[in-house]
This record gives structure tokens, sequence and C-alpha cells, in this order.
């Protein structure tokens, strides 16, 4: 426990109907008496009951600084297990920052940022799952993101990790004990007892890592990315789906020099979205610094976007396209059905037989409903789903469920060529360290500064 107490503005800093001053720590609460004072000026907020709320005005000495209300939440029942104050003040930045200099003056210093949500975990309130969802709540994109994240918020993944965790310990206690006390406990038949459960564990680790993908998809959005070659209409459709002309767009080919990338929300799907320069071959030194950003967009991309210009034939730059995107998920546009049909949907499915084609006119915005219905349907129904599941969603806790996953197939190495049980012992252990220190057991405390200052202030 942590016994200094700490102050922060936890509204944003700009000129709002509402501001919110919160101290946490054993002299919140005192440290609230020396600057509140109550109409009747005789009450005291340290005789209040607990989760209650108290209208008065702050004060520094006789200077009157707002009107406020006081909420109160004494240790533990409160996010940081401490003693609770906020101060609910009018939202502007200078009564904000008074409010703020007054209680430390009087005794709090400035909160470091995430200071609060890393309190509640080093006071056992949360786990460090728990705590790194707060910040993707904060900075969830769309509703999905937003879903997983409370969930995570929830602790499904301590859960699952917890329960992985007392499979391991057990196996690990047998082990220790049958090997201190060998004529009373017999180790006979449990290699295969054990290679069931590290193996029932291994799926439930790979079935976590399988998730990180769209883990990072619901923080991050899909990685999407718009190809084709000059002048087939890529940055009119980029400029339709945003809903604003991000993109300029003109008749001469080769206008989009650089890539231009967008975050968007399409019934539910979060897109981060890019148009890139067309694709073909130039003698352009920029636009061919273009040209190649546009292929290794292509190239990373969760979701390609190939629009084909449907009143010219396909040429050389399509076929390039095609063989760059082939093994990719893609959807294929063919543009421009205002104008007479060169290339139509049959052309382009022989060669893209896997891939679902739409043909629209990004110039009078048909066929766009269509190709929504077809993303979010891909989405949700397709290869990539996004339900109730667990997710994980950062490489710190990917990055140890895999060196888990490592030690659990180092135990069935050893099951498999008949090692003595003391083997298994060790790599069971580092399996069960290497997921305590996704809840964040036995953490470094470099680590736990790191994640915490990525925190906005006040939380």
């Amino acid at each position: 426990m942590v016994s200094d107490t700490i102050a922060a503005i936890s509204t944003g800093m700009t000129n709002s109907g509402i501001g919110k001053v919160r101290m946490s720590g054993s002299d919140a609460v005192e440290i609230a008496d020396r600057v509140y004072k109550s109409p009747g000026g005789k009450k005291r907020l340290k005789d209040v009951l607990s989760h209650t709320i108290h209208y008065g005005y702050i004060y520094d000495g006789d200077q009157l600084i707002d009107e406020v209300i006081v909420l109160v939440m004494k240790a533990p029942h409160s996010y940081t297990t401490e003693d609770i104050v906020e101060i609910d003040c009018h939202g502007g930045v200078v009564v904000m920052k008074k409010i703020l200099e007054t209680v430390v003056k009087y005794g709090a210093r400035p909160a470091e940022p995430g200071e609060f949500t890393k309190r509640a975990f080093l006071n056992g309130r949360i786990d460090l799952t728990q705590a790194e969802a707060v910040i993707e709540v904060i900075n969830a994109k769309s509703e999905m993101a937003l879903s997983s994240s409370v969930r995570q918020l929830k602790g499904n993944i301590r859960l699952k990790i917890a329960e992985i965790r007392e499979d391991i310990i057990s196996s690990i206690a047998f082990i220790e004990a049958a090997l201190d006390d060998p004529e009373h406990m017999s180790t006979e038949g449990f290699s295969e007892q054990l290679k069931e459960n590290v193996q029932k564990d291994m799926r439930a680790l790979k079935k976590l890592l399988d998730s990180a993908d769209n883990g990072r998809m619901l923080r991050e959005g899909i990685k999407t990315v718009i190809v084709g070659k000059p002048n087939a209409g890529k940055s009119s459709l980029l400029n339709i789906l945003v809903g604003d002309e991000r993109a300029i767009v003109t008749d001469i080919a080769g206008t989009t020099r650089d890539t231009l990338e967008e975050f968007i929300n399409i019934h539910g799907v979060p897109l981060n979205i890019a148009d890139t320069a067309g694709i073909r071959d130039t003698q352009d030194i920029v636009e061919k610094i273009g040209v190649d950003k546009a292929k290794n967009f292509a190239e990373d991309a969760d979701l390609v976007i190939y629009v084909v210009d449907g009143s010219t034939p396909l040429d050389e730059n399509d076929y390039e396209i095609i063989n760059l995107i082939k093994d990719k998920k893609v959807i294929v546009l063919i543009n421009k059905t205002d104008l007479a049909a060169v290339t139509d949907a049959d052309t382009v499915r022989r060669l893209m037989k896997e891939h679902p084609i739409l043909e629209i006119s990004a110039k009078e915005e048909t066929g766009i409903d269509q190709f929504e219905v077809l993303l979010k349907d891909m989405f949700f129904q397709g290869n990539v789903t996004f339900n109730d599941e667990i997710y994980i969603t950062n490489v710190r806790q990917k990055t140890a469920i895999a060196q888990a996953l490592e030690s659990l197939q180092l135990v069935m190495n050893s099951i498999e060529e008949g090692m003595p049980e003391d083997f298994f012992s060790i790599d069971l252990m580092n399996a069960y360290e290497q997921l305590g220190s996704v809840i964040g057991e036995a953490v470094g405390e470099d680590l736990v500064d790191k994640i915490f200052s990525d925190f906005c202030m006040g939380k």
C-alpha cells in the first residue's frame, strides 16, 4: 500500500459544464476538510458516511474558489481501495487548475499519468490485464472494441489464465510431493495424465494466441488498403466512405502520390483505411515512391479493396495488382458503372474466383450500400468474427502467452522422451511464471511504470 495522497484533474483540460479534481490516499479526506466548507460551515467530511455527496464551497484560506459538490468514498470500497475524494466543480480550465493547486498546497501531490489505476493494481483490486483494459476502454474507436475492453475489464482474461495456472501448479505440487515421499506417492501413470492436462492447456493458450490478430483489429481497426491502377476511382471511394472530401479527385491519372489514412466505422466494423497511389510503371520519381508504398501497404493489409476501372480493359497494371493481392482477403469493386462497360464482373471473376466482386459507381454513389453490407457480413460471419470470446489485445500479453506455450511444448517433449518427473517441473514452473506475468504477478517495477505511463492524467 502506498501511503501518500495524490491529486489530479480527471476531466478534459477544456472548458466544459463540469470539471472533476480527484484525490486518493490516506489523507484525502483530511486534505478535503482543509479546503471544503459546507453552507453552514459545520460539516466535516471525515464524519460523513462513505459514498455520499455533499454540497459546499472550496476555499484557499479566505479566498473563495468555486461552488462544488464533493463525493467521499472511504477505503477499502473505492477504485484504488484507498480513501478517495472527488471535487466536482465548474468545468473551466482556470478553476480546475486552481482547485488542484489548492489541494496540493494543503498536502496532496500531483499524480503521475495512470497513477490512480496503478494504485488499484498495486493494492490488489485489479490485475494487470484489467488495468490495461482501462486505457483500452478510454481509447476504444468502435462499439466492438469497447465491448471487448469492458469484458477484459471484468476479468475474463484473468479468469482464463488463472484456470490454466491452477492446472499447472497442481501438477507441479504433485511432482514435488512424489519426489519428496516416493514411498507413499507413486508417479505410475502420471505422465499420461500430465500429457492430457498439458495438451488441454496448450489448446487454450493457442486459442488465446490466435485471438491476438482479431484483438489488434478491435483496438486499431482493420488495416484496410484501397488499391487500383491510376484513375480507377480509389480516392472518390475513400471520400464517400469517410463522408468528406479528404482526397483530391481529378481526371488526371496519378493525382494521388502518397498514402492517405483515415479511421472509419462501417456498420460497426472499424476500418483503418488507406488510399494509395495508383499502381503502374512510372518514371516519375515521386510517383514511383507512392507506388512502392501502395504495394507495401497491400502486402501488410488485413483487407484489400481492389478498385477496377470498368470503363477500360484490364491491362498489365491490373495483372500486376491481381498477382500482388491474390492471396489476401480482397473485395473487388468494379467502378464507373455510369459509363459504358468494357470490363465487367464476369471478366474479373475468371481471374479472381475466390473473392467477392461488386459493381459500383463512385461518381453516382451506387452500389456503395451493397459494398458496406458485404463488408459487414465478411467480418461478422466470415473469417474474422467479433463476439463474446476472449481477445488478447496487446503485445505484452501475447509474448508472455507464447513463451508459456513454448514451455509447455518442452514438457510434452520430455514426456514423449521418457524423461524423469523433475524435468517436467522446471518447464511447468516456467510456464506458470510466464502466465503470472500476464496478470501482473512477479512483474518488474520498470514494466509496471511503463504500462501506466501510457495512461492519461487523472485515471
